[in-house]
């Protein structure tokens, strides 16, 4: 019987005359090697340790015991930890729609030949730059206490003083507006795409009788869809991990009202020190968020329209 003998690349290994070669070859690697330490020490480790944790009940003042699947059949039986989950549902897909519509919106305006324009644009902006921080978050708290300047504004047309903090509805419309406030960001990108859509299309729609709307609908918004995925998907994973809104102003309260995932995971940790209970809730959210962005990335062939077939 014969044999086929098939040829082979062999792998040709690099070898080094002396140890200055070998450090002007690989010298690029020294520039991002504290990049790689520190995903090492501060992302890797601990995305690894607390899926380990997850199956552990571990007390940070006691050692950890393997209990297996234990942790997450309580989350999926505990009514208080499902109320969590369902109210960060809620927000991110309120959230998102209603910023990313806003900011679509300013950026249509702004991409006018308007006087003051990049004034503007820079006052849209500042938002998303504070609006993470901590003295912002305080200071909406001050704006929408019972006695803030909210509630002195509207007693000034006659209206009662609303305890916007200590209502279930109120509280997390504070916490909603304050993300929606924050649009500045994806605003920048959508505005940036918006310059790339040709005027040669516009005016050909308007020859054709096409009034602003229905240039909107028919050309920009086709032509900007993969860009308002990008900001779909990048906005939806940003808002189910919020943290900052509903811990500084209204703690989770009132009846629970504004306890979202990142917060339960925080009370878990560092207040009941229940860490492997919450890298349990923390895994779980990154499966939830994780199963929404392929979902992303699986619908966007329906529609997503790209420029070039290879982008399909």
């Amino acid at each position: 019987m014969g044999t086929n003998h098939k040829k082979t690349k062999a792998i040709r290994i690099p070898r080094y005359k002396n140890p200055r070669d070998f450090v002007k070859k690989n010298f690029g690697f020294l520039f991002i090697l504290p990049w790689w330490i520190g995903f090492a020490i501060f992302k890797l480790y601990p995305f690894m340790a607390s899926f380990m944790y997850s199956f552990h009940e571990y007390n940070l003042f006691r050692a950890a015991t393997f209990v297996g699947f234990q942790n997450y059949r309580e989350i999926l039986g505990d009514r208080l930890t499902m109320t969590a989950f369902g109210q960060t549902f809620k927000y991110a897909f309120i959230t998102v729609p209603l910023e990313l519509s806003f900011a679509l919106f300013i950026a249509y305006i702004l991409n006018f030949k308007i006087r003051g324009v990049n004034f503007f644009r820079t006052a849209y902006y500042i938002p998303s730059i504070l609006g993470g921080s901590v003295s912002i978050a305080v200071l909406w708290r001050f704006l929408f206490k019972t006695e803030g300047l909210i509630n002195m504004i509207s007693s000034r047309f006659g209206l009662e003083p609303f305890n916007w903090l200590g209502d279930t509805g109120g509280a997390f419309f504070v916490i909603v507006l304050l993300r929606i406030w924050q649009f500045g960001s994806p605003m920048v990108i959508f505005l940036a795409a918006l310059k790339g859509v040709s005027a040669d299309l516009y005016e050909a729609a308007s020859i054709d009788g096409a009034g602003k709307w229905r240039q909107f609908v028919n050309i920009t918004v086709p032509l900007i869809t993969p860009v308002i995925f990008y900001n779909f998907v990048t906005q939806l994973c940003h808002k189910f991990q919020e943290f900052n809104g509903p811990f500084i102003i209204t703690r989770g309260g009132p009846l629970r009202s504004t306890t979202l995932v990142s917060l339960l995971v925080y009370n878990n940790a560092f207040k009941s020190y229940e860490m492997g209970m919450a890298s349990a809730i923390a895994w779980l959210l990154f499966l939830i968020i994780t199963t929404f962005t392929i979902i992303a990335f699986v619908s966007q062939k329906y529609w997503v329209y790209y420029s070039d077939e290879d982008g399909r």
